[in-house]
């Protein structure tokens, strides 16, 4: 599992790389004192599967970071500060750990992120559907032509059918890895949407028909791009 690390934090940095050398399926790539010089390397395309990141550092915080690059590997987050962990949320990170940062607690955060990777591996072929939890015991099966949108609440995320609304403890990083990524775009932090249900596309917005009334998505800024090339266009 390669990864790297930024952070301005030069103790924070040596106690991390001491860390990954204990740990024996992680391989530290490159290590960073700015993010500028981190999103400079990621515009090479190098394979990175893990990124340690602080959030406050000077001429790019570690949130700036998160916007301006696409396809970003897993995210673990490390601070010194708790007032960062909802926002983090919102950007799918896989974990955030408090500094000063103990070995224990690292190891537990990087098994999460090899247990994630290897859970994306092992659906990279999908079928035409997901198996969602209705009860303790019992799962049902959504079929991929059927869902319109995916929206994130929280902790959890929301699949939404043209007949139900499914809510399953996942993010959104997560659930869009199990969806086949011809047929669903992300565009927003908060919303993953069937390319095939889109109707109209005006300004920085998507429009959907659920239950015969027209609902609108905004596009941002950090996903439009890729969700502009994934869609037929014929300009007049």
């Amino acid at each position: 599992m390669n990864c790297i690390i930024i952070d301005d934090d030069k103790v924070s940095r040596l106690v991390i790389e001491k860390y990954i050398k204990k740990t024996d399926f992680i391989n530290l790539v490159e290590s960073f004192d700015n993010a500028v010089d981190a999103a400079n390397y990621f515009s090479k395309k190098v394979s990175i599967d893990l990124i340690f990141l602080d959030i406050e550092m000077p001429g790019m915080t570690g949130v700036e970071f998160l916007e301006i690059l696409e396809n970003l590997p897993q995210i673990i987050v490390v601070s010194a500060k708790e007032k960062y962990a909802m926002q983090a949320i919102e950007y799918d990170v896989t974990d955030y750990l408090l500094k000063p940062i103990v070995f224990p607690r690292f190891l537990k955060s990087v098994n999460k992120v090899k247990k994630r990777l290897e859970e994306e591996e092992a659906t990279k072929e999908h079928p035409n559907g997901i198996f969602v939890k209705s009860s303790s015991a019992s799962f049902i099966r959504i079929f991929f032509d059927d869902i319109l949108y995916v929206e994130a609440m929280e902790n959890y995320v929301v699949i939404v059918t043209e007949k139900n609304k499914h809510t399953i403890h996942f993010t959104m990083k997560a659930i869009l890895s199990k969806l086949p990524s011809d047929k669903f775009i992300r565009i927003h932090r908060s919303y993953i949407v069937n390319k095939d249900k889109v109707e109209q596309i005006k300004d920085n917005m998507i429009i959907i028909t659920l239950k015969g009334e027209k609902k609108s998505f905004p596009i941002s800024k950090s996903y439009k791009e890729d969700f502009m090339s994934k869609i037929n266009i014929v300009n007049k």
